[in-house]
């Protein structure tokens, strides 16, 4: 029997082996050391011991792999204290590390629903990056007048830094799309963010709303939610924007909408093709807006400025539901554009 507060030399082996197998899956050193475990297992279980230990608290320190699965992001706001904001990752197989794309619901939105019907129709999208769907509180977005005063987007950001800490998430090329409301907090975020992680942002059903340009310059958005600071947006990004002919919720000709209330009644925007002009001229074009589209179909006018980096697509029969005629493919060429 073993002196008392001394434990046998092969319960030390066996808890060495635990600490190696835990602290060692999904570690790029695994093969490596695996290969070298009989040579370590011939010495002394003490001595094993000691080095499980040494190279187990090493590789703790070394970027784990974002997991698909859910995350939270703690808040205070007004409405809210330490708050717990979830949102959800899909991280698919890839021997590189990949760009973010996050998706923001509409107004009434689930994310995690969205996350599975997006991946569904999206299936090459969804290979080539890590996908993040966050949820915002009472299903809305902090845009003017909404339920939501959350800050949103310290929201994003803080999605951001966090996972572009993990060794298979790439810390550029990073994707931001947004559906009706959500698509509203990609404009804001847009011209307020000094987050450069960012190339490509994707508006669908919500042009630049009446108090995010005045006419003259970007608001920023504020905490009171007055929109009376002007401010510069960073440059060389791609925007793309979706709307609906027909749409009166989101009215593509721009003025008051039908149902949005805002602090001084009704929600106005700016007119659809207006609005891309006015990114399009921030992000360096230096021509007249245009006035005839680039392309034409049965279904959409296209309009293009600098060569597709920035382009709106004019839903010939659509309304709100315009969304439903961007195809992935659409998608993907337009990813492919750059801003330089």
């Amino acid at each position: 029997m073993p002196p008392k507060g001394k434990r046998k030399n092969s319960e030390l082996a066996l808890e060495a082996i635990d600490l190696f197998f835990t602290t060692m899956i999904s570690c790029l050193y695994a093969l490596l050391i695996i290969l070298l475990l009989p040579i370590l297992m011939s010495k002394s279980s003490r001595t094993f011991h000691f080095i499980a230990l040494l190279i187990g608290s090493h590789l703790v320190g070394l970027a784990s792999e974002l997991q698909s699965g859910s995350y939270t992001i703690n808040q205070d706001w007004s409405q809210e204290q330490d708050y717990e904001r979830s949102y959800f990752v899909h991280a698919p197989d890839s021997v590189e590390p990949l760009p973010l794309f996050i998706f923001l619901h509409g107004n009434g939105g689930n994310a995690e629903r969205s996350m599975q019907g997006f991946i569904k129709r999206h299936k090459k999208l969804s290979k080539r990056y890590n996908m993040v769907f966050a949820q915002g509180y009472l299903k809305s977005w902090n845009i003017v007048s909404e339920r939501s005063q959350a800050p949103d987007r310290e929201f994003i950001e803080a999605i951001v830094t966090k996972l572009t800490e993990y060794s298979n998430v790439k810390d550029s090329d990073a994707v931001l799309m947004g559906s009706s409301n959500g698509a509203a907090l990609v404009n804001q975020f847009a011209i307020e963010t000094k987050l450069d992680h960012f190339s490509h942002y994707i508006t669908v059903v919500s042009q630049l709303n009446a108090w995010q340009h005045d006419g003259t310059a970007f608001k920023a958005k504020g905490l009171d939610n007055n929109y009376t600071e002007s401010v510069v947006p960073l440059k060389g990004k791609c925007l793309m924007n979706v709307s609906g002919a027909n749409d009166k919720l989101v009215p593509y000709a721009g003025g008051p909408s039908k149902g949005i209330r805002a602090k001084d009644g009704k929600l106005a925007f700016v007119d659809a093709e207006r609005s891309a002009f006015l990114w399009a001229q921030h992000y360096g074009y230096k021509g007249e807006q245009l006035n005839q589209p680039s392309e034409s179909s049965e279904e959409m006018n296209v309009f293009s400025y600098l060569d597709g980096a920035v382009v709106h697509y004019n839903m010939k029969t659509r309304a709100h539901n315009a969304g439903g005629a961007l195809t992935e493919v659409m998608l993907l060429e337009f990813l492919n554009q750059s801003n330089p």
